[in-house]
């Protein structure tokens, strides 16, 4: 294997085993320790400002709408999402999240807009160019496989 691929190979396997694992040890060392890894990325698909449906929310995880129904149900138990009917029709239920869950939301995606400013701290315009260029070709490489992974 070419050295340069072995090594960036490392790194990105080190980073995201490091990302879940600072991502779970901060929540159970907080006051949201109640919430695990995957409660964490519901909220994250669920969003600050938009009211999805269910389906919309387990399609941005990859997940089944009743999959998803067990993490939520979780969630608006510990009071970090709420089910919110729509007023032109009744029977339409939105997710939302709570100003708990809101909180939540804001310190997670600090630690992200954290981790990327530290990641091109020293880089200049084209040096972060160059590295948006390479994880949007890493990005559509994984989209491409997810489309071909059984459904």
């Amino acid at each position: 294997m070419d050295p340069l691929v072995n090594e960036i190979n490392k790194y990105l396997v080190t980073i995201f085993n490091d990302v879940l694992m600072i991502e779970e040890k901060t929540l159970q060392s907080s006051r949201f320790k109640d919430v695990s890894i995957k409660e964490m990325h519901t909220i994250e698909a669920i969003g600050m400002y938009e009211q999805l449906t269910t389906s919309e929310v387990a399609k941005k995880l990859g997940v089944t709408a009743g999959t998803l129904t067990v993490s939520v149900n979780n969630l608006v138990r510990k009071n970090y999402v709420e089910r919110v009917r729509t007023d032109h029709d009744r029977r339409v239920v939105k997710l939302s999240l709570s100003p708990t869950g809101r909180l939540l939301y804001r310190l997670h995606d600090k630690f992200h807009r954290d981790m990327v400013r530290e990641t091109i701290a020293e880089m200049d315009k084209d040096q972060s160019e160059i590295l948006m260029l390479g994880l949007k070709n890493l990005h559509d490489f994984l989209e491409r496989t997810k489309e071909q992974l059984p459904k």
